[in-house]
């Protein structure tokens, strides 16, 4: 059902992408593609939800930008407040008058987890401020499970990424394109 939405929505994407992580890829899941549509979030995001709704949990929290309307539909279906992080000279920051306290559980959030690097970030803000991470949930999953939280997923996906000098996309003189949001 998740990779039918993903597909349908024009979400899965083929080509060769330069990633927010620095390699390559000849695939990317543009996951803002099907959450433009709210029938279609709610859909996948229920998902999750049945996966966290019996853990014990104070908030969500979306690192920006696509862990934010992840964390309001996982907030919303769970009835438990939804915020997020961004970035202010290209360093993860609580802002925007949100307020985490210390022993709070929180779960976060995101599109897409590959290296984790948006997730890892967010989580150093939100222990600086003595908060508890009990886990990560995410739309799709592409970490191989490489980080040290439990992840809750809606779909796993295996796409293959490479090192810039590595990469045979490049090597074939294939032009990339950077869709993700986080600058270099």
């Amino acid at each position: 059902m998740v990779i039918d939405e993903l597909i349908q929505s024009e979400a899965l994407l083929e080509g060769h992408f330069l990633l927010s992580s620095g390699r390559h890829s000849n695939r990317y899941c543009q996951c803002a593609k099907l959450l433009q549509y709210p029938d279609r979030a709610e859909r996948v995001i229920r998902v999750i939800t049945e996966q966290v709704k019996d853990m014990n949990i104070d908030m969500v929290v979306g690192p920006a930008m696509g862990g934010i309307i992840v964390a309001y539909e996982l907030g919303r279906q769970l009835g438990k407040p939804a915020i997020f992080t961004e970035r202010v000279d290209n360093v993860m920051t609580l802002r925007r008058g949100f307020e985490v306290k210390t022993g709070q559980k929180l779960l976060i959030t995101e599109d897409v987890v590959t290296t984790g690097k948006s997730s890892l970030e967010t989580i150093e803000v939100l222990k600086s401020f003595g908060a508890e991470v009990v886990g990560i949930a995410c739309i799709v999953d592409r970490s191989a499970n490489a980080l040290p939280y439990p992840i809750f997923s809606a779909t796993k996906l295996d796409i293959q990424s490479w090192e810039a000098d590595e990469c045979p996309l490049c090597k074939e003189g294939k032009p990339f394109v950077k869709p993700g949001s986080r600058k270099f």
